[in-house]
């Protein structure tokens, strides 16, 4: 059985490499282009792994990890790995998505293998 991860980003050419990228690797692939968007999408189904950019339009990425970490409503996700996959590369900017709950950081432009290498990794059982 393919894993699933969630892709939030508001390019979609970024969501479409993401996503072609990942399910060439066997991944299954849901795509939001927000926070707003991704929580809407959340129905329960077992989610791996989240790829979540920083800067996005409704809700950014910091406070969507922060959402999904904190809400009980959202506690069937709480600890689903979170990869930030982002053009922010500040050390406070990583370390307030590490408080907030994400496992790795990834800048922009990025290596499509080294985002499976890393996807792989995060979503072992």
């Amino acid at each position: 059985m393919s894993k699933t991860v969630m892709i939030i980003d508001d390019s979609a050419s970024i969501r479409q490499v993401v996503a072609l990228t990942l399910r060439d690797s066997g991944f299954k692939v849901i795509e939001a282009v927000d926070g707003v968007d991704a929580l809407g999408k959340l129905s329960g189904e077992k989610i791996h792994l989240i790829i979540c950019d920083v800067n996005m339009p409704n809700m950014d990425g910091i406070s969507f990890v922060k959402q999904i970490k904190g809400d009980p409503k959202y506690a069937n996700y709480k600890f689903t790995p979170i990869i930030m996959l982002t053009t922010e590369s500040e050390e406070a900017k990583k370390l307030e998505g590490q408080a907030a709950g994400a496992k790795a950081w990834i800048v922009k432009p990025f290596l499509p293998e080294k985002l499976v290498i890393a996807v792989q990794r995060l979503s072992l059982p």
